[in-house]
C-alpha cells in the first residue's frame, strides 16, 4: 500500500489547458464558454449551472472531437517525471477534475495515473448533446467511493499536513 498520496487537478495544473475551452473552439463557442465561466468566476453560478451551460455549448459536436482536442492538450512540464517520482517512492498519484473522462482517461493513462474522477459527457448517435450524464448515474457518494479503496487515503502520518489528501476529498 502507498504511504502518500498526491492528488491534482487536471486543467492548468496536470496540462497546461483548459478542456473545455479547447472543446468549445472546436464547436465555434469560445465567446459563450467564457462568458459563462466569467460569470461563473464571480459568484452569478455555482459549478455545476455553470457545468451545464458550458457544455451545452458543444452540442452537434462530433464524437471524434475527443480524439482531436486530445491531441492537442499539452501536459504540464514535469508533470511525468513528477508521476514517475511519486510513485518510485511508494506514493500513489490521483487527479480530479471538473473536466471529462473522454479526454482524461487516455491521458490518464499513458501518464500511468493511480486514480482519475471526473465528469462523462452524453453522446447520442455520435453526436455531442450538450449535457453531462448526470453524476448521479455514475457515482457512488464520496465517502463510500473513499472505503472502497478507489480514492483511499493512503498516508497513515499522524502528523497533520497541509497538503490535499484524499482524506479531504471524501468529505
Amino acid at each position: 500500500m502507498a504511504r502518500f498520496l498526491v492528488v491534482l487537478d487536471v486543467d492548468s495544473t496536470l496540462i497546461e489547458d483548459e478542456v473545455i475551452e479547447l472543446l468549445a473552439d472546436a464547436a465555434g463557442s469560445r465567446e459563450a464558454v467564457a462568458e459563462v465561466t466569467f460569470r461563473a468566476m464571480n459568484g452569478e453560478l455555482d459549478f455545476a449551472e455553470s457545468l451545464r451551460e458550458r457544455v451545452a455549448a458543444l452540442a452537434g459536436l462530433p464524437e471524434s472531437v475527443f480524439a482531436e482536442v486530445g491531441a492537442r492538450v499539452t501536459v504540464t512540464r514535469g508533470v511525468p517525471e513528477m508521476i514517475a517520482s511519486v510513485q518510485a517512492a511508494g506514493g500513489k498519484v490521483a487527479v480530479v477534475s471538473g473536466g471529462f473522462h473522454e479526454i482524461i482517461d487516455p491521458l490518464a493513462e499513458r501518464l500511468g495515473l493511480d486514480h482519475w474522477r471526473a465528469n462523462r459527457l452524453e453522446v447520442a448517435d455520435g453526436v455531442l448533446t450538450g449535457r453531462v450524464i448526470p453524476r448521479s448515474s455514475m457515482r457512488r457518494p464520496r465517502r463510500r467511493r473513499c472505503r472502497s479503496g478507489r480514492m483511499r487515503r493512503a498516508s497513515r502520518s499522524r502528523r497533520p499536513s497541509r497538503s490535499v489528501t484524499a482524506r479531504t476529498i471524501c468529505r
